[in-house]
């Protein structure tokens, strides 16, 4: 067994794909609208999905919003160069909400930035 991917409802496909695709490095992989249901499935990575967890942004097309809940806490990303990395996101606008730096009570380096709809994503230097 492995895991898969992780979904996430999003309100703006193309502004999700370009924040995953374009400031944080993934790929598109596949895309597909249902007509019958009026959603599309947008699936980025690093890898192929068939060696590599996913992200399944789901875009329903009556939706332009969602309510994040407090039970979904955030996606890890492993970086080589967090601090490059924060600099440059933040020049791209987005919002590196937690400047790298040790996490506290440890030495790991983390941030946290938020994509265009809010979710939480961890940054760890590798």
């Amino acid at each position: 067994m492995r895991l898969l991917h992780t979904m996430l409802r999003v309100g703006n496909l193309e502004r999700s794909i370009e924040f995953y695709t374009q400031m944080l490095g993934m790929k598109l992989l596949r895309r597909s609208d249902n007509e019958a249901y009026q959603y599309t499935l947008a699936f980025v990575g690093y890898g192929e999905e068939k060696d590599t967890t996913v992200l399944e942004l789901t875009y329903n097309w009556d939706r332009d919003s969602y309510q994040q809940g407090e039970a979904f806490g955030h996606i890890a990303i492993g970086v080589t160069d967090i601090y490059n990395l924060c600099e440059e996101l933040q020049r791209k606008g987005a919002d590196v909400y937690r400047k790298p730096g040790p996490v506290k009570g440890g030495s790991t380096l983390i941030a946290f930035v938020r994509d265009p709809d809010g979710y939480a994503i961890e940054l760890i230097q590798e």
